[in-house]
């Protein structure tokens, strides 16, 4: 078992590759987590170099695989991926929106040997869903989720959470019960990429909050035993941070569709990291020996007051990327946590943002949603005066 050079960090191998095939997307959500500058990404790794990818991690002792992107579903190959990851062995996750499905395609990756599939909705109606999908979407999934039930998936449902649907969550769950759901992830916003830069349009108010817990519990016992429903309070309203993806470069290997490799899947965005590219290492060395892969695991990297908190290893000091985000910082504390110097400018900032909710000021302000020409804006510094929809 390889060290970093410290006997209080030592590397055990990947147990999940996250293969994030393509940034294309016939979506366009405000809160997707891809990086804003997309549009800088444009050669996608071929369906040998994935092949290769997908070995090298198994070899490693890699067991669960998920295909995402963007949407996964737009690579032509997907069905040979996901029965080379049979091959060898994975256990097969595809996060997908539906769109680019049929049910004859459901049938060949049964065929292909996948074993789940999660199915994402952006809300519980048609206005909403497609109105943040920025698609007419919502029928063809509710067409999509019941052909993956009929061919013998546990049906997998995901709803991302933010301001504009919490406080429809009875609904949503409602939604769930009808279409016989085996599990219901209400997967609240994590704040990178695309929703980070619209985060005064999603971050929830704390009376919208308190009423999904409530909804969220009452559906959790009424179900219990026929139904799994899963919901985390965000990250920005607590006051300790989670171990994020339990640790940097601890568990889970992002691979992002141009092949560079992420100890956390925000990885991408944190300035004085030369990220290992696949294409120029094997998973092995970038996994046990890259500097960047190695820079924040165990605790050795820690600064006040992480360095001497007696939490330190449960939480690892909460999440990097959030801290740079949120303090120009990535070594920084969690602003999440109490005991960070920054948390009171997030409290402070989440209860600014809970006042100019539904206001005249947010309204004046422009909404970004995600595709490649509002992120060849961005890359340009281009106004957003014309990205309003």
């Amino acid at each position: 078992m390889k060290t970093d050079g410290s006997s209080t960090n030592k590397v055990n191998p990947p147990l999940w590759l996250l293969a994030e095939l393509t940034y294309a997307c016939p979506l366009q959500c405000p809160y997707c987590s891809n990086p804003v500058e997309m549009a800088n990404y444009k050669k996608e790794l071929s369906t040998e170099d994935w092949i290769r990818v997908m070995r090298e991690a198994r070899k490693m002792g890699a067991v669960q695989l998920g295909f995402s992107g963007g949407e996964p579903l737009t690579r032509p190959d997907l069905e040979e991926l996901i029965a080379e990851a049979r091959q060898l062995g994975f256990y097969t996750n595809l996060i997908t929106s539906g769109i680019g499905m049929d049910e004859k395609r459901v049938k060949g990756f049964k065929e292909a040997g996948l074993d789940h599939i999660q199915v994402s909705f952006q809300a519980s109606s048609a206005d909403l869903n497609n109105f943040i999908a920025g698609t007419d979407a919502f029928e063809h999934k509710l067409e999509m989720a019941r052909a993956v039930k009929k061919h013998g998936y546990p049906m997998v449902l995901c709803f991302v959470l933010h301001r504009q649907n919490e406080p429809y969550v009875r609904e949503i769950l409602d939604l769930a019960v009808s279409l016989d759901a085996d599990y219901v992830e209400l997967a609240t916003t994590q704040y990178y990429g695309w929703a980070f830069h619209n985060k005064e349009y999603l971050i929830p108010t704390r009376e919208q909050l308190a009423n999904a817990e409530i909804v969220t519990k009452e559906f959790q016992e009424k179900l219990k035993g026929k139904m799994k429903i899963f919901y985390v309070i965000p990250d920005y309203f607590e006051d300790r941070p989670k171990k994020c993806m339990d640790g940097w470069g601890a568990i889970f290997l992002t691979i992002t569709p141009d092949g560079l490799a992420l100890p956390c899947h925000a990885a991408r965005q944190l300035p004085g990291l030369e990220l290992p590219s696949v294409q120029d290492h094997s998973i092995d060395w970038i996994w046990n020996d890259s500097p960047d892969f190695n820079k924040f695991r165990g605790l050795d990297w820690m600064k006040e007051p992480c360095r001497t908190c007696p939490e330190k290893e449960k939480d690892l000091g909460g999440c990097r990327c959030q801290a740079f985000m949120l303090t120009g910082d990535a070594t920084n504390a969690d602003p999440v946590c109490s005991k960070s110097p920054h948390h009171q400018e997030l409290v402070d900032t989440v209860e600014g943002i809970g006042k100019i909710a539904g206001t005249p000021e947010l309204e004046e302000r422009p909404i970004l949603f995600r595709n490649m020409k509002n992120s060849r804006k961005i890359i340009k510094g281009e106004s957003e005066s014309e990205l309003v929809k």
